[in-house]
């Protein structure tokens, strides 16, 4: 019994030894001990102090960490040798070392530095936009232009499955005739006017109709002048194929017939619209006789008011070859303008009233004054534009 008992005490004092030792070796060095000081003697970091090889050898339990679900990489804890060298050579251990150091500690400025981020340059990196290119970051309509052809026109449509094919072909057809496709129709007098000229005055009418769908239609035209105690000076009809050949412009091909010579003409010319919403036309005539002739008219409405519009309009006439037999000579025959000022009651009837200038040149101008006519002059005019 007492052999044992000596052995017992004999490990208890070498145990408590190196206890001893630090403390006096902190003394020897004038660090006062908790007791001297007068502090409280509870350590605050007791909980976080890696145990001593005189404790057991087991972790404390670590406090829940706020950010140790965002799998920083590069993080680990430092192994359990380095507390238990601590612990040898009587160094404090760290306050925190249980709470998982990182290897390599983000930046205190950026507190999602462990959410893998996308790199600081580019904050919306990680957004992911539809239809963005990968490479470049190109998105919207700031992608380039494709070149890729368009999807197939649907033919399955849901109708089909309760109604026949029959009826459905019919409601199509009423729709392509609201929408387009459709045949169309339209007569315009764009002059019906009485001039104030000698002997009673005279009158002078220019009028259009076509029929047809938005491509193709079948024109006919007319114009003519005549004195109301002489007869008519002057009447001819156009029977005309036009062909759209873009928006704004139609080709026009086909017979001129003048009835006051009685001549026929082949006809080939172009009209539409122009910038700005000048109306023009043009026109060459070949005679079956070989005269060569053309005609260039034009006018553009100048809307003042809702209802009030100023028209100048101007027509102009040449010849590549003297025609004796007609009384037209080569080059310029003629030219007129006009400007005319009406009211629209509604948009299909307009009278008007304004001013006409007409004048002959050249070889025409000397047949005029042989037959002993004017060669042109200005003149009043009325009249009434009008379609339907």
């Amino acid at each position: 019994m007492s052999v044992r008992f000596i052995a017992l005490a004999t490990v208890a004092a070498l145990a408590h030894t190196p206890a001893a030792f630090a403390q006096a070796h902190h003394g020897q060095h004038g660090t006062p001990t908790p007791e001297q000081s007068g502090q409280s003697t509870q350590d605050p970091h007791a909980e976080h102090r890696a145990p001593s090889r005189a404790e057991p050898q087991t972790r404390p339990a670590e406090p829940a960490d706020p950010h140790a679900g965002h799998g920083v990489t590069g993080s680990s804890s430092p192994p359990p040798a380095q507390d238990h060298e601590r612990a040898a050579t009587g160094q404090d251990a760290d306050p925190h070392a249980a709470h998982g150091a990182q290897a390599s500690p983000p930046q205190a400025t950026d507190p999602h530095a462990g959410h893998d981020a996308a790199p600081a340059s580019d904050p919306h990196a990680g957004h992911g936009e539809a239809g963005a290119s990968p490479s470049h970051g190109i998105a919207g309509t700031a992608l380039p232009a494709g070149d890729a052809p368009p999807p197939p026109v649907p033919e399955d449509f849901y109708a089909d499955r309760s109604f026949s094919p029959s009826e459905m072909a019919r409601v199509r057809a009423g729709e392509r005739r609201e929408h387009g496709g459709g045949i169309y129709s339209q007569v315009l007098l764009n002059l019906l006017e009485y001039r104030a000229t000698g002997d009673g005055g005279s009158y002078h009418w220019d009028m259009q109709a076509w029929i047809g769908g938005d491509i193709n239609q079948l024109t006919i035209k007319s114009e003519g002048e005549g004195a109301f105690r002489g007869g008519t000076d002057r009447a001819d009809l156009q029977l005309l194929y036009s062909r759209a050949i873009d928006p704004y412009w139609n080709f026009q091909a086909g017979v001129r017939y003048d009835f006051k010579r009685s001549r026929s003409y082949a006809a080939v010319g172009i009209e539409g619209l122009a910038p700005y919403w000048f109306e023009l036309e043009g026109t060459l005539f070949l005679s079956d006789r070989g005269d060569l002739l053309a005609r260039f008219e034009g006018y553009h409405d100048v809307r003042l008011t809702q209802r009030v519009l100023l028209q100048p309009r101007a027509e102009a006439n040449f010849s590549a070859q003297d025609v004796p037999r007609d009384r037209i000579g080569s080059g310029l025959t003629n030219i007129e303008l006009g400007l005319r000022l009406r009211y629209e009651i509604v948009r299909e009837f307009s009278p008007y009233v304004g001013i006409a200038w007409e004048r002959r040149f050249g070889g025409t101008a000397r047949y005029a004054r042989a037959d002993g006519e004017d060669v042109g002059g200005a003149t009043f005019v009325a009249g009434v534009r009008l379609w339907f």
